[in-house]
């Protein structure tokens, strides 16, 4: 099953921003390549339950088992040794990919608390775009009830665009609700 925005994006997008661009081949027009879902855990060390559940929060968030990530070194000041779990995070990328965008631009973001918009300055210089939130109770599969502690996570959508104006033109006509 193609996922609607997938088919959006080759029927309306890619004119439109081959148009826009003057690009004279339709490979050059910048597409989504995948979106990465990190949610790092201080107390993962101390906690295993906080561990667990992150995971199945990130699991049915994103349809997609994620992966814990461990420290690389030791820091005292922390009390974390090499090794020791400090964050869960999931590579999404095609049909799984164009689904979770699309939970996220029309379902999401709009549960914010006095949402207004994204803000536009979290472009990286390449076209990449992240967003941090707060709270992971925006998405509609997570039940009230059962999260233990309010937990967000960070959101990096990796596109193939060279500049910022041109990721910002991609993630625009996708639907993302940038602030005026």
């Amino acid at each position: 099953m193609t996922q609607r925005l997938k088919t959006v994006y080759y029927e309306t997008i890619v004119p439109k921003l081959k148009e826009q661009f003057n690009y004279t081949n339709i490979h050059q027009v910048p597409k989504v390549i995948k979106v990465t879902v990190n949610r790092g855990l201080g107390d993962a060390s101390q906690n295993a339950k906080a561990l667990e559940s992150s995971i199945a929060e990130l699991a049915t968030i994103t349809g997609q088992k994620p992966v814990v990530t461990r420290a690389r070194k030791a820091i005292a000041g922390f009390k974390i040794r090499k090794g020791m779990p400090v964050g869960v995070m999931v590579t999404l990328r095609s049909e799984r990919m164009y689904a979770f965008l699309d939970r996220l631009i029309s379902l999401a973001l709009p549960r914010i608390r006095d949402f207004r918009g994204i803000s536009g300055n979290s472009f990286d210089g390449r076209g990449n775009y992240s967003l941090g939130i707060r709270e992971q109770l925006i998405f509609p599969e997570i039940d009230y009830d059962k999260i233990d502690q309010i937990r967000g996570m960070d959101i990096s959508i990796i596109t193939t665009a060279q500049t910022d104006e041109e990721g910002r033109a991609l993630l625009t006509e996708m639907g993302m609700p940038f602030r005026k």
